[in-house]
């Protein structure tokens, strides 16, 4: 375990660091990690300058309302035991740095020789110099290497060995040194804030070459996810369009049901602003779900109007809309009050574990069931009889599928 923790410290290349702090504490920070909503990623060589530019990233998240929880990555400078080969005196002596860092490896680090066997228990057998050795850099200095041509000299001759200050973890990403800054959000539209910090940054936030930084965090699935969404839905738009041209073989009732979903979207709207006041995925889920609804509606009601006009001899009249309303409103009730009345137990679940996913779903559609009834009942009627007359004749007369 020692050697996979000096493993990660090791910074530089010839470069050997023994920390002399408790096993613990650097297993501790070495195990440490950053878990937050969002997270602002510094990378740079030099160490002390990411920690620098972080803080200022911290003073200038915090400067934003929602995102005054900001914390800088968990470094510190410990004591440590350097070792730093001369390369100049090391090949004058015919000490090869990467051979004498392997060396240095086994006598400090250890290395497994072999394996004991206690009854059903298996022991590994690991040889490395004493304790009292591996920590005085006086006597570090003495240790004996062994040159190419096979004589020993003292490794202070080949190598720097000091004690020194060094941080306790080194984190690494697509090999350049990173310094987080970690963002626990106070407020739910973590992605607004996101673009907001992100330009703030780019405005206020002076980097030297070869330093940048990057915003990453749930939000960015959030975004993509959206994004997809939205492009599909678009895509499903022109399908549903075509689709419903295809049903009435008029352009306007196809029109007309595409128009008549904001309408239902409304009351699912209202009711998030007041009991989440969030947009997320869930949400956009409850949306196409009272989108379906709303155009089940229309299209129910459209067709059954042609119905009535081309096979009960009604002529476009208001009495045939009032009747034909009337005899789909009982399906059109039903379907509200039946997905409705299952979801009103998620509708007031919204503090419960396990809910946070359903719970924006059963908000979004109840509200929306509410105005893509109420709505649809008014206004598909009112807009059929105020300006479909000709395109309810144009459709009979080309024997659409819906006057069937």
């Amino acid at each position: 375990m020692l050697d996979d923790i000096r493993e990660k410290i090791r910074s530089v290349p010839g470069t050997f660091s023994v920390l002399t702090g408790p096993l613990a504490d650097r297993i501790g920070h070495m195990l440490s990690g950053v878990s937050a909503p969002v997270a602002v990623k510094v990378f740079g060589p030099d160490l002390d300058k990411l920690r620098e530019i972080g803080t200022e990233v911290q003073r200038i998240a915090k400067e934003i309302p929602g995102f005054e929880d900001a914390k800088l990555d968990q470094q510190s400078s410990i004591s440590q035991l350097r070792i730093e080969p001369d390369r100049p005196r090391a090949k004058a002596y015919g000490v090869a740095p990467g051979h004498l860092t392997r060396s240095l490896s086994t006598l400090l680090g250890g290395e497994e020789v072999a394996e004991l066997l206690d009854g059903e228990n298996s022991l590994d057998l690991i040889v490395r110099l004493p304790e009292n050795l591996r920590e005085s850099p006086d006597k570090l200095r003495e240790l004996l290497v062994e040159t190419e041509s096979g004589a020993r000299i003292p490794l202070g001759l080949v190598a720097d060995v000091r004690e020194a200050k060094g941080p306790n973890v080194i984190y690494r990403e697509n090999t350049q040194r990173r310094f987080v800054v970690a963002i626990k959000p106070t407020v739910r539209d973590v992605s607004t804030l996101a673009l907001q910090l992100q330009e703030n940054l780019r405005d206020k936030l002076a980097l030297p070459e070869g330093y940048f930084f990057t915003i990453e965090g749930e939000f960015q699935a959030q975004q993509e996810a959206t994004r997809r969404i939205t492009t599909f839905s678009v895509a499903i738009l022109f399908v549903i369009a075509f689709l419903l041209y295809g049903y009435f073989r008029v352009p306007f009732f196809a029109l007309q049901v595409l128009c008549d979903i904001p309408l239902a979207l409304v009351g699912g709207l209202v009711l998030t602003f007041f009991m989440l006041n969030n947009i997320s995925i869930a949400t956009l889920v409850g949306f196409i779900a009272v989108a379906g609804v709303a155009a089940r509606n229309s299209i129910m009601l459209i067709s059954h109007y042609l119905h009535l006009m081309q096979h009960e001899g009604e002529g476009f009249t208001r009495q045939m809309v009032v009747r034909g309303t009337e005899e789909r409103l009982i399906p059109v009730m039903m379907t509200a009050l039946a997905a409705g009345i299952g979801l009103i137990p998620l509708l007031l679940a919204a503090d419960e574990p396990g809910k946070e996913i359903l719970h924006p779903v059963a908000v979004v559609i109840c509200g929306g069931l509410v105005t893509s009834t109420l709505l649809g009942l008014g206004v598909t009627p009112a807009v059929f009889y105020a300006f479909g007359r000709k395109a309810a004749l144009r459709s009979i007369e080309h024997e659409s599928s819906a006057s069937h």
